[in-house]
């Protein structure tokens, strides 16, 4: 509720907002290989190469794997990585890093920049993600129906799936408010820790999500234990409610409610969820309010996709 509503119009937006989702190649040159002083190393993220691909070695390229790690390593806020950070976040050698971004370069999925000794995303990178986005059926049709939600909460809502351990965001809704969680499409969030993750692993199956339970811990052994138990209470909560809460597990201050979406196309498994800082999100409005409208948006997500009447 905004200072300039009154509690019975704030009601009358609740309304109408519910009522809004019923209707509507060679090897690199020797100078390739020098790079200017990097920043300090960044601890590497396991990737899905590492945790879920052990035994497949005869259906992979290790090549191809290698080539995907080093672009998955570019993370949002990334102007340009140098060979260092490259190799703090793959773990590769570096003479398979200098080959390989060499090649990525000659490709156009990477972008050079002498002077500097430093890599960036390059167009063909930008081009096949934009491809993806926009071919994607679930993100055009959810978008209309977040932004109502955000601009009644005052939150960010937000619509993801899973990358390797991580969740990755593929829409964001946000209002004007001036005090809202400013990610982007590309921001990467931890699974066990935010709604939108803890909602995925309650929808995967006892076997997808077992297999994920254990990469999760063995990137994190110290932390097995509240792993394991945020995943039942998140599995626990959507067999009750519908949806999956997450007040300061993240950041202290920020507040969500996540609800999962398998689309019956056969896409991915994705989340929705709508967060914000405490005073906008509290606990008993996340329950009360925005925990039904997300379970409302996903059935009219679900109608709408399947080409139903609404």
């Amino acid at each position: 509720m905004t200072a300039r509503e009154s509690p019975c119009q704030y009601k009358w937006n609740l309304i109408s907002f519910f009522d809004q989702i019923q209707q509507t190649v060679p090897a690199a040159p020797a100078d390739r290989r020098m790079t200017t002083p990097e920043r300090p190393s960044v601890r590497k993220r396991a990737t899905r190469d590492e945790t879920e691909l052990e035994g497949e070695g005869a259906q992979l390229s290790s090549s191809l794997v290698r080539g995907l790690g080093i672009l998955r390593a570019f993370r949002p806020g990334d102007a340009s990585l140098g060979n260092q950070d490259i190799i703090a976040r793959t773990g590769l050698p570096k003479a398979t890093v200098s080959r390989i971004t060499y090649t990525l370069s000659a490709l156009g999925y990477l972008l050079y920049d002498k002077d500097l000794g430093r890599y960036s995303l390059g167009p063909a990178t930008v081009a096949l993600g934009y491809s993806a986005l926009s071919s994607s059926a679930v993100v055009h049709i959810a978008r209309p129906l977040m932004q109502p939600l955000a601009d009644l909460t005052g939150a960010a809502v937000a619509l993801g799936t899973r990358d390797s351990l991580n969740m990755v965001y593929l829409a964001n809704c946000r209002s004007e408010s001036l005090v809202t969680l400013r990610l982007n499409p590309g921001s990467y969030l931890p699974i066990w820790k935010t709604s939108m993750g803890l909602a995925y692993a309650a929808a995967l199956s006892p076997e997808e999500r077992a297999s994920l339970v254990r990469a999760l811990q063995a990137a994190e052994p110290d932390k097995a234990a509240m792993i394991a138990a945020a995943i039942d209470d998140a599995i626990a909560q959507y067999a009750r409610q519908g949806y999956v809460t997450s007040f300061g597990a993240w950041h202290s201050y920020i507040h969500a409610v996540g609800v999962p979406f398998r689309p019956r196309d056969g896409s991915p498994l994705v989340a929705i969820t709508c967060g914000g800082i405490g005073e906008i999100i509290t606990e008993d409005r996340a329950h009360a309010e925005i925990g039904p409208a997300l379970v409302a948006m996903v059935k009219a997500l679900d109608d709408q996709l399947e080409g139903n009447p609404v």
